[in-house]
């Protein structure tokens, strides 16, 4: 059996394991919608961002919508590492990095649904974005990009925690980040040390070049940076991943 072969069970494992867990379904794909509701409803109004303010917030509630299922990811790989079913996989000869990919595609296909129902919702909301196709090509390649950084990195910190609650713990600055950045209101608009700390924190120039491809304006030099923190973001989780892996295994 092909490790692409083992990858997909794995994968299929985990999708059976998502779909078992309402509450992984709620905070991955749910939970988003609620914020946005919550925002655009309550506190929209009292945000003055230049624009209708479901077109400012939705690029930010995308990326909130990523962070939001990474602890059910955190928790699952630390207890395939604690319940001792990595040991049956080993008796099987299942390859080891087939654990971990399945993790991961489990974890960007469950993004991108997240994302899609979110943009349905903008939408019904009033959403009215300017993006061309191109556009909207590269929204998605930066989604996927950042999906896959950050599910190796929350794989990552699953397999380094010392039980799943607290693996799921570990998951929660990635949740909360988006909140210090320009995801609900311009960086500029916060005081001091925030706002510093808000525009050179990682998820900033990610939001700033969905926003930009969104509208239709992307800037190059957003673009550039996201990128450069999503790779960088990916190859320090998966390198810090299979080094764990490898130890515990």
């Amino acid at each position: 059996m092909s490790a692409k072969s083992h990858s997909t069970v794995m994968l299929r494992r985990n999708f059976k394991h998502i779909a078992r867990n309402p509450v992984s379904v709620f905070n991955a794909v749910l939970m988003p919608i609620i914020i946005m509701l919550m925002f655009v409803y309550m506190f929209g109004d009292a945000f003055d961002v230049g624009v209708d303010y479901i077109d400012y917030a939705t690029p930010g509630l995308m990326l909130l919508a990523v962070c939001y299922g990474l602890g059910s990811t955190a928790t699952a790989v630390n207890s395939d590492m604690t319940t001792g079913i990595i040991n049956r996989f080993k008796v099987m000869d299942v390859s080891r990095g087939a654990v971990l990919s399945g993790h991961v595609i489990a974890t960007v296909l469950t993004n991108l649904i997240a994302i899609a129902a979110l943009i349905g919702v903008a939408f019904l909301l009033g959403f009215d974005p300017s993006a061309s196709f191109v556009d909207w090509l590269g929204v998605v390649g930066i989604v996927v990009l950042l999906g896959f950084a950050a599910a190796w990195l929350t794989v990552a910190l699953g397999l380094s925690a010392k039980s799943p609650e607290t693996a799921g713990m570990a998951s929660v600055p990635l949740v909360m980040l988006p909140f210090f950045s320009s995801a609900i209101v311009p960086a500029e608009k916060m005081g001091p040390g925030l706002r510093q700390f808000a525009e050179y924190q990682p998820f900033t120039p990610i939001i700033e070049t969905l926003r930009g491809l969104l509208s239709g304006a992307p800037d190059t030099g957003d673009a550039v940076t996201a990128t450069a923190w999503c790779v960088g973001i990916g190859i320090v989780g998966y390198l810090w991943a299979r080094s764990t892996f490898s130890k515990r295994a």
